[in-house]
């Protein structure tokens, strides 16, 4: 059963040009991952320095191999989540 993740992020606009560039650089990385069947990057419309991720993998264990990967580690961890003042995430299953 496919897992979602959507991910909502928020920067100051002094970081927005950092963010979205890593989240690019994230995005081609975790495209390459086996068991990711979707990885899309959003700029939401009026609200700058806000983003939505989008992101399917074929199941949990997948999402799970995703998360200790290195570019994810150097990317989202150590260069996109300090640089965020807001990080929502929502987890779901495809019915």
């Amino acid at each position: 059963m496919a897992f979602v993740v959507v991910a909502q992020y928020r920067c100051e606009p002094a970081d927005v040009e950092v963010v979205r560039d890593t989240l690019l650089k994230a995005r081609e990385g975790t495209r390459a991952e086996p068991a990711n069947l979707v990885y899309e990057v959003h700029s939401v419309v009026d609200q700058p320095g806000a983003f939505l991720l989008y992101e399917s993998y074929v199941d949990k264990g997948g999402f799970e191999a995703h998360k200790v990967a290195d570019h994810f580690r150097e990317l989202i961890v150590e260069t996109v989540w300090p640089l965020l003042v807001e990080r929502v995430v929502t987890f779901a299953e495809v019915l």
